[in-house]
């Protein structure tokens, strides 16, 4: 009976909870919706002129309708919970009134309104509609070209392959509906996991994130194997400042693979005199630099730049300075010693300052960027491993496999090595961030990628000149930077509560 009534009473603690994220997501959603409204608001109006941008103002009407709509479903949710603790049917109906701010381009509340319509959310099906979000909003910047002067020779076929994709995706979605019904079997999810894999080379992240869900739903796949990723993304889904991240690095990730076959790179590098420092419009959504180069095209392929230094200046110290750390930690004082005592060299050098110092020896190029923020990082990588592998080692099961004869290459790598990757995995993503700010601040000082190539630090610096006249050449660069670290830090802070055992559920 007692076991029966902590069951029950466990039961209830998890739906209360859920709701009351819910009722904390739907603040969250008004408060960044209301400032987004505001902002707009404020930039539609040219006080020095006198005038209204009819374009801006329109938009700042459109977010102001949403956020108020957004503020009512707020109140009615916790209405709802204080009277009945039960988030009634009408109010997650209107959900599908939030799900045209997607045609405005206001993703927060679409995100929102995907979550607020189904009361029940799987995996699959958060996956499912963030995929359709991500390229819902590729296909409408992509197609953002047609108002440019010309468009690159491939730009109609991928257009179409995007479109067809679309369709795709939207099947998939209503699959991944069907099946949380029990109207489809799940087996079937197999067929459109293979697909979605594929399609998920172009970028899309939460195809592949669907791709594994629907594979571990099916039913010849041994469930107990995949608690670990079913616990951790449970907790990760339940961040939306974290998702709304991942969406955001899936979707500059999307768009730089794209932007190959979309965009025109004449238009980012070729001047053209006869459109210099034009304002934000649908031929050029961003405006034009003093060379008449469009700034969106310039900030799309900057992306790839961003996201190539970033991940792979972080991926390179995490491999070398994991293993230096790994063999620190596992073999004797001796050897930990000298390993350690050589990294303490490194590590007392500022990483910016040994940064620059290998660009000023070898040059500006992204291969020497690369390595130069690589060799910095190594240090902390080295540490973090160490101290991992250090308290794995005293663990019964390493014993035991050192009693049975493993060789000490078998248990590090095999043993101690995965159980100490969830920190490693944390800190890369933290890293990725501060490596993005660091190739950004090396490119504004002229220490970084070649000044002819659209990188956002070199965006920035063309841009910065113009603060009093032409305020955006600077601004939106400048936004993207700091959206695509803040979302790289969201994203690692969601990591770390969800592989922290210390933090799980009550």
């Amino acid at each position: 009976m007692s076991v029966t009534m902590k069951s029950i009473h466990s039961h209830e603690q998890h739906h209360v909870k859920k709701r009351s994220i819910e009722y904390i997501g739907a603040k969250f959603t008004s408060v960044v919706s209301i400032v987004m409204a505001i902002l707009f608001f404020i930039n539609s109006v040219d006080i020095a002129n006198q005038t209204v941008k009819p374009m801006m103002f329109s938009v700042s009407l459109i977010y102001i309708f949403f956020s108020l709509i957004q503020v009512g479903i707020t109140w009615k949710m916790k209405n709802d919970l204080e009277k009945t603790g039960v988030i009634q049917t009408f109010t997650r109906r209107l959900g599908y009134v939030q799900l045209l701010s997607l045609f405005a381009g206001h993703l927060i509340i679409t995100v929102f309104a995907f979550s607020l319509i189904k009361e029940r959310r799987s995996l699959a099906y958060v996956f499912a509609y963030y995929m359709l979000i991500n390229h819902i909003v590729i296909v409408a910047l992509s197609a953002l070209n047609l108002f440019k002067p010309y468009v690159t020779d491939s730009f109609p076929l991928a257009m179409l392959t995007l479109l067809v994709i679309g369709l795709f995706y939207t099947a998939v979605f209503v699959f991944v509906i069907k099946q949380e019904d029990r109207k489809v079997s799940p087996a079937a999810g197999t067929y459109f996991a293979i697909a979605l894999v594929l399609s998920s080379v172009m970028g899309n992240v939460f195809a592949l994130l669907l791709a594994m869900q629907l594979m571990v739903q099916t039913e010849h796949i041994k469930k107990y194997r995949f608690e670990k990723w079913h616990s951790i993304w449970e907790k990760i889904t339940r961040n939306q400042a974290a998702m709304l991240g991942l969406l955001f690095i899936g979707f500059v990730f999307s768009l730089s693979m794209w932007s190959v076959f979309t965009f025109d790179y004449d238009l980012a590098v070729k001047n053209q005199y006869g459109a210099i420092l034009q304002t934000p419009s649908l031929a050029y959504p961003l405006g034009t630099d003093q060379f008449g180069r469009d700034v969106f095209s310039q900030i799309v392929f900057g992306a790839r730049i961003s996201l190539l230094v970033g991940c792979i200046s972080t991926l390179i110290p995490a491999v070398i300075g994991g293993f230096l750390g790994a063999i620190a930690g596992y073999y004797t004082p001796k050897t930990d010693h000298v390993i350690m005592r050589l990294l303490d060299v490194l590590y007392a050098i500022p990483g910016i300052l040994l940064a620059i110092a290998i660009i000023a020896a070898f040059g500006a190029n992204i291969v020497n960027l690369i390595i130069a923020l690589s060799v910095g990082a190594i240090p902390t990588y080295a540490r973090t491993m160490r101290a991992n592998v250090m308290m794995i080692s005293n663990l019964e099961y390493v014993h035991s496999a050192r009693a049975l004869g493993a060789s000490d290459w078998s248990i590090i790598f095999k043993e101690i090595v995965p159980n100490s990757l969830a920190p490693m995995i944390v800190k890369a993503t933290l890293t990725i961030g501060s490596a993005v700010i660091a190739t950004s601040s090396l490119s504004y000082l002229g220490l970084g990628v070649e000044p002819h190539i659209p990188e956002w630090g070199n965006i920035l610096k063309a841009g910065s000149t113009y603060l009093e006249s032409h305020a955006y050449l600077a601004i939106f660069p400048g936004l993207a930077i700091i959206m695509l670290v803040l979302s790289f830090n969201f994203l690692g802070d969601a990591l770390r509560d969800a592989l922290d055992p210390k933090l799980d559920e009550m």
